[in-house]
């Protein structure tokens, strides 16, 4: 059972405790939500700028939120779905988002250097110019996805699937790709 809160404008404000509320169409741009515990709550809006630095994010539904710009360290992620996302340009580097669901993110110019994706679902997602280099995609699903100069330098995409995938300009310099056939 999730609570909701109406009518709350917490814009460039500071609260801790939103485990397991439904936020969906607040606006949260700005907000320091540092520490923010937002486990099991559903994040369905506006977090763009937010710093969300050390936040508890397990089990939140973040589908379709607008996250361009937020800052994503040291966050705890475990069945964090980001499915239709907007996180262009942001930087979720060093981060663990195995098994992920980000199907349909807008992750143009991302940074995502030395981030664990094992096993998430990056269909249809649009990379175009992201950093993935040093990153681990070991049996990630790449299917659909724009990879337009997109950087898996020193990455590892071992037994990933890259079906029907836009290539052009990626990069794939000392990229582990075994048993990853790449049709295109």
């Amino acid at each position: 059972m999730s609570k909701t809160i109406n009518l709350l404008d917490i814009r460039n404000g500071q609260i801790k405790d939103l485990a397991g509320l439904d936020l969906s169409g607040m606006d949260l741009s700005g907000a320091d939500l540092t520490g923010a515990d937002l486990s099991g709550a559903t994040l369905r809006t506006n977090l763009r700028g937010a710093d969300l630095t050390g936040a508890n994010l397990n089990n939140a539904d973040c589908r379709n939120a607008d996250l361009r710009g937020v800052i994503l360290a040291d966050i705890q992620a475990q069945n964090i779905s980001l499915a239709g996302a907007f996180l262009a340009g942001s930087v979720l580097s060093h981060l663990d988002f195995t098994g992920v669901d980000f199907r349909g993110c807008d992750l143009r110019g991302a940074t995502l250097i030395g981030t664990i994706l094992l096993q998430a679902d990056l269909s249809n997602t649009n990379l175009s110019g992201a950093d993935l280099s040093q990153a681990d995609l070991e049996e990630a699903v790449l299917n659909g996805a724009i990879l337009r100069g997109t950087n898996f330098t020193n990455a590892n995409l071992l037994c990933a699937q890259v079906e029907q995938a836009i290539m052009e300009g990626t990069i794939l310099t000392n990229t582990c790709l075994d048993g990853t056939p790449l049709d295109n």
